[in-house]
């Protein structure tokens, strides 16, 4: 089976979705899939403000459908709601073809963190943009719950992998920071919420690691904490391990690879009971989620490193192809391996969303 993948998000860019995409497209392999990718990179491009690694492209809806039949795709899945993704989704429905989606990104937080529009305008289009394909995946039970509440349907599960072989907690070692070692690794950016972690009086150290377009302003700001900028996977899987607790602020990623991976390493999550978090370490194994951050980080401490790890141990590449390629067939009328799923992928998280 050869599917098109429609994707705004793309390289130089370096996030959740890309990283998804890339891992994906290896985990299908066993399958017999093969993913093509309709991204910026095959047309002209500008840099998105304030984001100039995010490129958007400069195509027209004629070009995009040319490439999408010359593609000969059984499959067209849509990844984002940007530029490419709105002229595929307008082809697919002028032709009459089937399509998936999927939702990554909080949108209209992210929007109405910038300008002043009413995040209820956002969520308007993105169920109308949504609802017309033949399924929507998920990563996360409250993301489906809440998307559920504002309309969207056909919502269909869909989480995330980690490389547990990499992300390992024997990696851990002296770091030099004064303990314990409090970590957020992520885009330095507005979404990202970093200041109510940097703002959180706590012991040890705090640091960062990561690049973004608020990194010069929050090193100013914040002297004392320790910003690492880009790092190495080799090194990123070190550092993981190294620290003490990893904190997310995040309040609108709707899943957060990093926690995974930070498990991975054996390193308790804090976070706030958001999407995401919530469904990760919610109920208490590998980490702590409170209203209240610094409370949330410091019960963190105290989580057992072992069951962090294990909690990772859920998550695979295996079952995110596998949960990816059942909507796929669900789509094409052909036979879902859902029914089978535990004899497949024993212990991948069952998302039941209706």
């Amino acid at each position: 089976m050869r599917i098109l993948m429609v994707t705004d998000a793309w390289r130089p860019q370096v996030n959740g979705v890309v990283h998804t995409l890339e891992r994906l497209t290896e985990a299908l392999k066993p399958f017999d899939v093969e993913l093509d990718f309709l991204t910026p990179n095959l047309f002209r491009t500008l840099p998105m403000p304030t984001y100039p690694d995010i490129r958007l492209a400069l195509t027209t809806p004629g070009q995009v459908a040319r490439r999408i039949e010359a593609a000969k795709a059984d499959h067209i899945h849509i990844v984002t709601e940007g530029p490419l993704g709105i002229m595929a989704r307008r082809h697919c429905r002028k032709v009459g073809r089937p399509f998936t989606t999927s939702y990554h990104t909080r949108f209209p937080e992210y929007l109405s963190a910038r300008l002043p529009v009413p995040e209820s305008w956002a969520y308007n289009w993105l169920r109308d943009f949504h609802n017309s394909g033949q399924g929507t995946l998920v990563a996360t039970q409250s993301l489906a719950d809440d998307l559920a509440a504002r309309g969207f349907n056909k919502l269909r599960p869909w989480t995330r992998g980690v490389d547990t072989d990499h992300f390992r907690p024997d990696k851990r070692k002296e770091t030099g920071f004064p303990r314990p070692v409090f970590l957020c690794v992520g885009r330095v950016a507005i979404e990202k919420n970093l200041t109510a972690f940097l703002d959180l009086d706590l012991p040890g150290s705090k640091v960062i690691v990561g690049e973004g377009p608020e990194l010069a302003k929050l090193k100013a700001r914040y002297p004392k904490a320790h910003f690492l900028g880009h790092r190495p996977n080799d090194e990123l899987a070190e550092i993981y391990a190294s620290a003490d607790v990893f904190v997310f602020p995040s309040r609108t990623d709707t899943f957060g690879n990093v926690i995974i991976e930070a498990l991975a390493s054996g390193t308790p999550v804090a976070a706030y009971p958001v999407t995401g978090p919530i469904d990760i370490v919610g109920d208490g194994v590998g980490g702590a989620v409170s209203n209240d951050l610094g409370e949330a980080a410091m019960k963190a401490l105290h989580v057992d490193r072992a069951e962090a790890r294990q909690r990772a141990m859920r998550y695979s590449w295996q079952a995110c192809a596998e949960m990816f390629l059942d909507v796929v067939n669900e789509a094409l009328g052909m036979p879902s391996k859902r029914a089978d799923q535990d004899r497949v992928a024993p212990g991948r998280p069952r998302l039941v969303l209706e």
